[in-house]
């Protein structure tokens, strides 16, 4: 019951400190600033916003550390290289992979093309819009 409280307080915490920073007022404001382009464009405002929902959520709600770093690595990779036909062997860890059995070694792969596959897919949708904006 103790963390639980603690717990909440964060929250509340990390909530009154948005609100001192003025996080909210700078989202509705990069919002309506990005729906403005969109629509100068000829493009869905929708796609805009929910760039910018999806980009609160990350920061609001958090995500796992481990997630967001792989994703900068994906990202990284794919502004430099494109999308590599060796992706998978440039994302493996191939110290630890060498170490698996070979079903361990197909689920790791498995898994590490899932991964994959969601980070392209984010990175598409977020290039789209910063292209959009101007951002990129």
């Amino acid at each position: 019951m103790e963390t639980q409280s603690k717990s909440i307080k964060s929250y509340a915490k990390e909530a009154k400190q948005r609100l001192k920073s003025r996080f909210w007022e700078e989202y509705k404001r990069e919002v309506d600033s990005g729906v403005k382009i969109a629509k100068e464009e000829g493009l869905a405002p929708s796609g805009v916003e929910k760039y910018f929902k999806s980009k609160v959520v990350r920061t609001v709600r958090g995500t796992k550390k481990e997630d967001e770093m792989f994703y900068k690595e994906v990202k990284n990779m794919l502004d430099a290289y494109g999308k590599p036909s060796d992706a998978l062997s440039r994302l493996m860890d191939k110290k630890y992979f060498l170490t698996l059995s070979y079903e361990e070694r197909e689920r790791y792969l498995f898994r590490l093309s899932e991964k994959y596959l969601k980070a392209i897919e984010r990175y598409d949708r977020e290039r789209e819009i910063e292209i959009t904006l101007g951002k990129a």
